[in-house]
């Protein structure tokens, strides 16, 4: 990157976190760090949820999942207004009414404090978890990219989170997240025009060739279980997902207890609930015109070049080269049928427009034979290597053709995104390990001011624990797939407690305590033996259905045990 790049990168990080502390500097007690004075408007509150749900995942692994798999994944959102509204409805008026600083709370003054205990254990391993990929994901793309030591880049963005999330504590982060949010979205949105400016077709040519190469197709109603991304899955399977993440994550849920009042808070998470789809479009349509950009102008074998380059320096050299050539007539003759084809689509020549798109399919399943057998060679090559390259899609087209000053900028995207989730995740653990573990069951009597030092002790605690996570991580299939499986795993089990509490009002703690160890017992063995089957069962489910499964299994198992017992 160029000196105007760095300049840009790092002033807006320091910008940012300066002036988040700046903004909250000064003497505070418990109430205020952990609710931020109740001083959060509607508004800045929904940036403050939008921004928390944007990781750097959202911006890094988002577009390259257009470019592989289309816009269908906008579907995942479906769901998302109608949890917003039953949250609105359900959720949020109880959370007031007791005045709680967690989600957690409640399921003590509903059930006790075994329920309220397991439900904050959950949390606490999987948003830890997450914490910890959060970091890590940006931190070995750009690392990789930027050519820095993957520590050293976890070990930055874990700092800068860690000096103004555990100075100014929930108000210092909502503060943050919009500055965050403005510099996300511009940064993307400049980039989709940029992209679009540089296409050598005109627009509505590009919509043909992304249309034609399957990457428009955003509504599937075909219902398959195994299917992770179609309508289906997102009005229903997702919805439970949203509904737990939104209602009882408590990264989410102090954002919203930050606001002014009731309404406030409502008029935040509605405001989510209706932005977020068309910002997830913008996001995929990047990603698709970025894969449009790419049938013109030839991209590389393999979106990560450190692995190229090490391969272009070892003994498998000259067969990578013979690859690379033949990668390139490929393209070349793929190139030219694009041409072929839109000459077609204005000829209005439909056979002819059909003949060429099954010639384009196959030149496709040729180029990727290509790209497979390179990444074979890479793994002869270091046996260890990362082959999967869908999340250094965009960045590696944001370096290779956006101009200086643009570059920085969305690295800062990134690595803001980066900032703005991990600091909810990392207030909301402090929180919860202060209120629902340390203060209720091991320091139960202290004073206010113990309790404000060791909730930014909790707090500083894992973002050190996540860093350390982040250093010995490693990559999954796709890291927006990655978060929301963790998240899949345990969440259905959480919102069936919550919905327990809210629906089943004759439900006692004990029945309700046994039936979420057997519901998250159920996930966990549906998930290990996911494909495979147990005792001649045998199924294929994606992991979007892991949340209602999980949440159901919570309330039936809850009716059953209840049913039995005589208390």
């Amino acid at each position: 990157m160029s000196t105007l790049d760095w300049i840009v990168l790092f002033g807006t990080l320091g910008l940012i976190a300066g002036y988040g502390v700046y903004k909250t500097y000064g003497p505070k007690d418990f109430d205020s760090y952990l609710r931020g004075r109740n001083s959060m408007n509607w508004w800045t509150i929904g940036l403050s949820i939008m921004a928390t749900q944007a990781s750097a995942i959202t911006f890094l692994s988002t577009p390259g999942q257009a470019y592989e798999d289309g816009m269908r994944f906008i579907q995942f959102y479906f769901g998302l207004p109608i949890a917003m509204i039953i949250i609105s409805v359900v959720f949020i008026p109880m959370y007031y009414k007791l005045k709680v600083y967690t989600a957690y709370e409640y399921l003590e003054d509903r059930f006790d404090l075994k329920t309220r205990t397991l439900a904050a254990l959950l949390f606490i391993i999987q948003r830890g978890l997450a914490a910890g990929i959060t970091i890590y994901a940006p931190a070995i793309i750009l690392s990789t990219l930027l050519g820095w030591n993957l520590t050293v880049t976890n070990i930055l963005i874990g700092a800068v989170v860690i000096i103004y999330t555990v100075s100014g504590g929930t108000e210092a982060v909502s503060i943050t997240q919009k500055q965050q949010m403005a510099v996300m979205m511009g940064g993307m949105i400049l980039a989709g025009v940029i992209v679009i400016q540089m296409l050598p077709i005109p627009f509505q040519e590009s919509l043909h060739v992304a249309g034609k190469m399957d990457k428009l197709n955003i509504i599937n109603f075909e219902f398959d279980v195994s299917d992770r991304y179609n309508v289906w899955s997102g009005v229903t399977a997702a919805l439970f997902l949203f509904l737990s993440y939104f209602g009882a994550d408590q990264s989410q849920v102090q954002r919203y207890l930050s606001g002014q009042t009731l309404s406030q808070s409502r008029m935040g998470l509605i405001m989510n609930g209706f932005l977020k789809i068309p910002m997830q479009f913008v996001i995929l349509f990047i990603g698709v015109m970025v894969f449009v950009f790419y049938q013109f102008y030839q991209p590389p074998v393999v979106f990560n070049s450190v692995q190229t380059e090490n391969l272009r320096n070892s003994e498998y050299s000259e067969e990578f080269e013979r690859l690379e050539s033949e990668y390139s007539m490929a393209f070349e003759e793929s190139k030219a049928s694009y041409f072929e084809m839109l000459s077609a689509i204005d000829a209005k020549d439909e056979a002819r427009e059909t003949q060429i798109q099954e010639e384009l399919q196959n030149l496709k399943t040729e180029q990727e034979e290509i790209r497979d057998e390179v990444k074979e060679l890479i793994l002869k090559n270091d046996p260890v290597a990362e082959t999967r390259d869908t999340d250094y899609v965009f960045m590696r087209f944001v370096m290779d053709n956006l101009p200086t000053g643009i570059i920085g900028l969305l690295f800062a995207v990134i690595f803001s995104a980066a900032m703005s989730s991990t600091a909810s995740e990392l207030n909301a653990l402090g929180s919860t390990t202060t209120v629902d573990l340390y203060k209720r069951s091991i320091k139960k009597e202290s004073s206010d001011r113990h309790y404000l030092l060791s909730s930014k002790a909790f707090t500083a605690f894992w973002g050190l624990g996540a860093i350390l996570f982040a250093t010995y991580a490693s990559l999954f299939e796709n890291l927006i797939q990655a978060v929301n499986l963790l998240g899949s795993l345990f969440y259905g089990t959480i919102l069936g407690i919550f919905l327990v509490g809210f629906f089943m009002k004759w439900v006692k703690g004990r029945a309700v305590f046994i039936s979420a160890v057997l519901s998250e017992a159920l996930i966990l063995l549906i998930h290990f033996r996911n494909g495979e089957g147990l005792f001649g069962f045998h199924w294929n489910i994606g992991y979007l259905w892991y949340n209602a499964i999980g949440c159901l299994s919570v309330m039936l198992f809850a009716l059953i045990i209840q049913g039995l017992s005589r208390k």
